[in-house]
């Protein structure tokens, strides 16, 4: 009777788990729930990542344009008006709405996979989901977007911009440099991207843990969210700046002056000293926290709806 009973396919925790909590769609709600939320995002943070950009392009000697963040944003309003600080939106906003699907959307796949039965991730589980949502995002949607991000603002700083909108100046990349050209610095990329997540979700999940306690349902109210997700944007500033500054250079319209992302590093390092790879980290926190801040209340938002309407 008992080897009736006993089924001839290996036990797999994750699918019974997800099966009995309705989780088996965790991962396309994932996708669903992100991707909303990097549209609404970005349009709030956009300005802050345009100063960071133009300050990590701004090279030393007689080349140097501003003297800092209200220097960089005064001269571009005088310059060009105030929606000169959201040149380049269209950019991100194409590019923001699949990366944070295809993040959140892997976040959720992993950690179905690989929590325990209540639902709960190890040290080392957190790590690794953050970690390949951050692989997955820098591969689909980070590179492209960042590549063509960084040459738009980078073609706007010049005295006659070539590029005359989103279609067409990636139509002139694409003919001047071929494809790859919008797949510069994708070695940065990933390593930029893949330790930003990891250590972000560690930190967010590891605070919601430790909010939780003893009862792993507990429900953690959206503004405290939001505070754990300023910590872990701050964590992750702090941990990965050189690698930003890096991959920004690898991706700007003087790229083809580097051999390599180690090439870049160690140029940087010896013509602008070890202070250049963290340039933009003032105007960089402020963004990071806050676009880390919005984006999970964001998104756990969504998630608790969806989790209500969508079985």
């Amino acid at each position: 009777m008992d080897r009736e009973k006993q089924s001839p396919f290996p036990h797999r925790p994750w699918m019974t788990a997800g099966a009995a909590a309705g989780t088996g769609t965790m991962g396309l709600k994932g996708i669903v729930a992100g991707g909303i939320t990097g549209g609404i995002e970005i349009c709030i943070t956009y300005p802050t990542e345009f100063v960071k950009t133009q300050l990590q392009l701004d090279e030393k000697g007689a080349a140097k344009k501003y003297n800092g963040i209200f220097d960089c944003v005064k001269k571009t309003v005088q310059q060009r008006g105030f929606f000169g600080l959201y040149r380049g939106l269209s950019v991100l906003l194409y590019g923001s709405i699949p990366k944070s699907a295809t993040r959140f959307g892997a976040f959720e796949t992993l950690k179905n996979r690989i929590q325990d039965s209540n639902g709960q991730l190890s040290s080392s589980g957190k790590l690794l989901c953050g970690l390949g949502a951050g692989v997955c995002e820098a591969i689909v949607a980070v590179t492209p977007m960042e590549t063509i991000k960084v040459k738009f603002i980078n073609d706007q700083r010049s005295a006659n911009p070539k590029f005359k909108g989103f279609v067409h100046g990636v139509g002139e990349i694409v003919k001047s440099e071929g494809i790859g050209g919008v797949y510069k610095g994708l070695t940065a990329t990933i390593l930029k991207q893949g330790s930003n997540q990891a250590i972000r979700f560690f930190v967010l999940e590891t605070l919601k843990d430790v909010y939780k306690g003893d009862d792993p349902k507990k429900p953690v109210p959206k503004l405290v969210v939001g505070v754990f997700g300023a910590l872990a944007g701050a964590a992750s500033v702090f941990g990965n700046t050189p690698l930003d500054v890096v991959k920004t250079r690898m991706q700007g319209l003087e790229a083809a002056k580097y051999k390599n992302t180690a090439d870049c590093a160690m140029k940087i390092l010896k013509n602008e000293g070890p202070a250049a790879f963290y340039k933009g980290t003032v105007p960089r926190l402020g963004r990071v926290c806050l676009d880390v801040a919005i984006t999970f209340m964001i998104y756990d938002s969504f998630m608790d709806l969806f989790n209500k309407v969508w079985v």
